[in-house]
């Protein structure tokens, strides 16, 4: 059973941190390149970052350098550990294959106030 379970999301002020998790099976997990997308709130769905099974991690030109992916290969387990939040930062946050398989969960919201 394929299961994508995303946690951690809140509201936090701008400047602040949070770190996201994704608690996914390991047959959508193990071998694959993993990562992290956004919704926010009319509009559509974009990348965020990006973690191969092993090697060089790959992020979004908006969050790089303030967001950090890392995966636990024994816990099928990644995460997202988010710093320098600003506004724009306000979405949905989904976790997935990269490229993305037909399973998404149900997201977590974070909300950055200004």
């Amino acid at each position: 059973q394929v299961q994508l379970v995303e946690s951690g999301g809140g509201l936090v002020q701008a400047g602040g941190s949070l770190r996201l998790s994704c608690a996914a099976s390991g047959s959508i997990f193990s071998g694959n390149a993993m990562g992290w997308y956004r919704q926010a709130p009319g509009k559509q769905r974009e990348f965020v970052a990006r973690i191969p099974w092993s090697g060089t991690t790959n992020y979004a030109n908006s969050v790089k350098g303030r967001f950090s992916i890392s995966r636990d290969n024994n816990k099928n387990t990644m995460y997202l550990q988010m710093s320098s939040l600003k506004p724009d930062d306000t979405a949905v946050y989904y976790c997935n294959q990269v490229p993305p398989s037909a399973h998404w969960g149900q997201g977590t919201q974070v909300t950055v106030s200004s």
